[in-house]
């Protein structure tokens, strides 16, 4: 059985190459997104590459194996699920769940996540919009096709999933009306400020592009 650091390592190569088409996971991106040292990770990469579970090359950055990815995505079909549960089964908020299912997805066994996911009724997606894996490791693709900083004004847009999941960026989004499946239209844009305007219902707000670049929206492309 893999240790917490193993799987940890393996769900942030994931999470990283996911986000850059494939591309390697640099050892400074996974410095930053683990809390450690380039040194920490460099030695971390080495024994994962010595298991079969990444190569990694000196440089350029770390790429999963097969093996690496299939427990990658077990590590992530536990956390979404347990996300969810929670959400569904305690009331918590999807602000409280993170951190919550972090904790508790190296503690629960394969067979306790196959029970969840049949108790919730096989759902593919987390509170967030992320995908959850199914137990032989496919995924079925969400509806998002764009992100938010993408479109333009007048352009009508569906929240579908947050890539961003820390606690107060979840509440400036339950705050400002801006959740999951919340339905706006682009109505302002400044490339100067590098700030979009967004209304939905009868409540406008101004985010950063790097705040509308965390959220992939479903966009219909029809006339």
């Amino acid at each position: 059985m893999a240790s917490l650091t193993i799987e940890n390592y393996v769900k942030a190569i994931y999470q990283i190459m996911a986000k850059r088409d494939e591309k390697a996971a640099t050892t400074g991106e996974l410095a930053e997104a683990l809390g450690v040292s380039p040194g920490t990770v460099t030695s971390m990469l080495k024994t994962l590459s010595e298991s079969g579970l990444a190569r990694y090359v000196p440089y350029e950055g770390a790429r999963l194996t097969d093996a690496g990815r299939s427990l990658a995505l077990r590590v992530l079909r536990r956390h979404r699920l347990i996300e969810l549960f929670l959400v569904r089964t305690l009331n918590l908020t999807w602000d409280e769940v993170h951190e919550e299912a972090e904790n508790m997805e190296h503690a629960v066994s394969d067979l306790l996540v196959d029970r969840i996911d049949a108790y919730l009724d096989y759902p593919t997606s987390d509170p967030h919009g992320d995908p959850i894996p199914k137990a032989d490791g496919t995924i079925i693709a969400g509806t998002a096709n764009r992100r938010l900083s993408e479109l333009a004004v007048d352009e009508p847009f569906r929240i579908d999933r947050v890539l961003e999941q820390s606690s107060e960026f979840l509440r400036y989004l339950t705050d400002t009306g801006l959740g999951l499946g919340a339905e706006g239209r682009v109505v302002g844009a400044s490339a100067e400020a590098d700030v979009i305007t967004v209304q939905v219902g009868s409540k406008q707000t101004t985010l950063s592009r790097n705040s509308a670049d965390r959220l992939l929206v479903f966009q219909d492309k029809k006339p």
